[in-house]
């Protein structure tokens, strides 16, 4: 059973990412199940490597064995991102895919989504279908925090047309990330887009 994800994202802070590492390893020690441990695992090589601590972050990976299927599909996703983060985008796709593939097949909706934003990020040549097979999934799903990931996929595909010149592509992208983020988000999601609102603007 995949753990909460409300209660992954109190332990997470991706501003300070140490300190999320130090809060992760203390839920993974106290964790009284095995698979819980090693989901809680992944999130520890994740933050690694966002101190691009990228070889300790595939060193926690390799010592996870579980076969629950959450557990598979976030090793997968967190080979992914180590690889994104080094600077491998190519790499890391297969990782993505392997992910996305898996979490289909788990019915794992949220961490399907997650595997398709992050394919939007690393393939960029075919980052539009990524995103459009992403946000065609979330219409499935009632889901609050779920439903959350509109935000970010349409402020991903905002930032990627602001960086190809398509300026009025990338305004309607932010603004429907501001009204996902209105619905469904926080307060800094809403700001963050507030911000890119007037960043296309100002290019127009």
């Amino acid at each position: 059973m995949a753990l909460d994800q409300t209660r992954l994202d109190a332990l997470w802070d991706f501003a300070d990412a140490a300190a999320s590492e130090t809060r992760l390893r203390e839920a993974a020690a106290s964790a009284p199940d095995a698979d819980d441990r090693a989901e809680l695992a992944t999130q520890v090589a994740r933050a690694l490597g966002l101190q691009d601590s990228f070889a300790e972050g595939d060193r926690v990976l390799d010592g996870i064995v579980s076969d629950a299927a959450v557990v598979r599909v976030r090793v997968a996703l967190e080979r992914g991102r180590l690889r994104n983060s080094e600077g491998e985008p190519s790499a890391a796709v297969p990782f993505f895919a392997a992910a996305a593939e898996a979490a289909a097949s788990a019915d794992l909706l949220f961490l399907r989504i997650d595997a398709l934003h992050m394919l939007a990020i690393a393939d960029a040549a075919h980052s539009a279908d990524w995103t459009t097979e992403a946000l065609a999934l979330l219409e499935s799903t009632d889901d609050p925090r779920t439903r959350q990931w509109a935000v970010g996929l349409h402020s991903n595909a905002g930032w990627t047309s602001l960086e190809e010149g398509r300026i009025d592509d990338a305004l309607a992208a932010f603004e429907r990330s501001r009204a996902a983020a209105e619905r469904w988000g926080t307060a800094q999601q809403v700001a963050w887009a507030d911000e890119a609102i007037a960043e296309a603007r100002a290019a127009r």
